[in-house]
């Protein structure tokens, strides 16, 4: 018995014991040291003095509370990979139309209380089963030294109120250990709109890199303009060299060690690779084909069409803190739409994909693939050198 039950059996039998005689009073107080396992004395304690009424929690009380309106925002939640609040807020209006069209309508009443929540409402509803518990894992990246000098490093910002300008990472899917061959996985990240590319390569490869890259590129609804990487092996070789050259794109490079030199990119290796297949070790050559047929598909679609991204608008310094002001929320979809760069036809034919998609469906499609992805994981249990 808690805390609460108790308290509400004293409640209960209080005004009867002060009203019963001395023999009754005897095994009302039995009865209650017993059912609550107090101390004979406590009890005779608590039945001789008045129960505290328990106060009302300070504020004013929630209006967000009921089942209906705690169903769609979990599931949205989770719909979104369990993001921030202040993302979650932003994408409510575009997941709420499909939340009916698969859980059924809402009334009027709880569709205008999900519309209206604030972040921080939303921080307090989820509370209880938030996530607490990140993992880290490690990085592969080694210097390649070859044509170094030759390839330049982006000292400006180029022209970023244009899409086009990306920054390119790999993520290595090597469990605990970096010995051996396994999958790495290349992700692209427009500056400007947010537009976020994923491939899967086998041994990070300069081929297979670049020939994904050449897929990416024809995916996009822009125009390549610039390519800006670390200072990998993977990106500095000449096979990128040559076919830069041949090309208006600009190939840059960051400077060695300042990881927030690639700050766009680096950001998304949790949202759209980790989150996905997580840290487990990808060492089957089979995985490429099935890992690029969802990253080209349904995780392509689902990212930049349905899940809002923050963008920083300011930074300044006050005294020895940093003050941030980011923009509202937005998915990449909403950016290349209000993008002036952006051809006509092309926002046609997205706006026109867009209509067709469900975000619902679109998750249960990726379980579906992940789920096959991982049955033909194989995890060694061999000891191997760590780093």
């Amino acid at each position: 018995m808690g805390k609460r039950e108790r308290q509400a059996y004293l409640n209960q039998i209080y005004d009867r014991y002060r009203q019963s005689s001395k023999k009754e009073k005897e095994a009302i107080l039995n009865e209650f040291a017993a059912v609550c396992n107090y101390n004979r004395k406590y009890a005779i304690r608590l039945l001789s003095s008045k129960p505290k009424k328990r106060r009302r929690k300070a504020g004013r009380k929630s209006i967000y509370n009921t089942p209906n309106v705690e169903k769609a925002i979990k599931t949205i939640w989770l719909g979104l990979d369990q993001s921030c609040s202040k993302r979650l807020k932003s994408a409510l209006a575009y997941w709420l139309p499909h939340y009916e069209e698969e859980y059924g309508t809402l009334s009027s009443a709880d569709r205008e209380k999900v519309l209206k929540i604030s972040p921080a409402s939303i921080d307090r509803l989820l509370k209880p089963i938030r996530n607490k518990f990140p993992r880290k894992g490690f990085s592969t990246t080694k210097p390649g030294t070859l044509l170094k000098t030759q390839i330049p490093i982006r000292t400006n910002h180029w022209d970023v109120t244009k899409p086009g300008y990306m920054e390119a990472d790999t993520v290595a899917h090597c469990g605990t250990a970096i010995d051996g061959d396994y999958v790495h996985s290349l992700t692209l990240t427009d500056i400007l709109l947010g537009w976020t590319e994923c491939r899967a390569v086998w041994c990070k490869g300069a081929e297979n890199v670049l020939e994904q890259v050449h897929d990416i590129e024809a995916s996009l609804p822009f125009s390549l303009k610039g390519f800006d990487s670390d200072n990998g092996s993977e990106f500095i070789n000449h096979h990128f060299q040559r076919y830069f050259a041949d090309t208006d794109i600009q190939f840059t490079r960051s400077r060695p060690y300042k990881k927030n030199d690639n700050a766009y990119v680096e950001q998304k290796n949790w949202t759209h690779v980790r989150h996905l297949f997580g840290y487990d070790r990808l060492d089957n050559q089979d995985l490429v084909p099935l890992m690029n047929d969802l990253y080209a598909k349904e995780w392509s679609l689902y990212q930049n069409h349905f899940c809002p991204s923050m963008k920083l608008l300011e930074k300044t310094r006050v005294n020895s803190k940093y003050k941030k002001r980011y923009e509202i929320p937005k998915t990449p979809y909403q950016r290349v739409l209000e993008c002036s760069d952006v051809p006509e036809e092309i926002k046609k034919e997205l706006k026109t994909l867009h209509d067709t998609l469900n975000p619902f469906k679109l998750k249960k499609s990726i379980d579906a693939k992940a789920k096959v992805i991982f049955r033909s994981v194989h995890l060694s249990t061999n000891p191997r050198k760590r780093i």
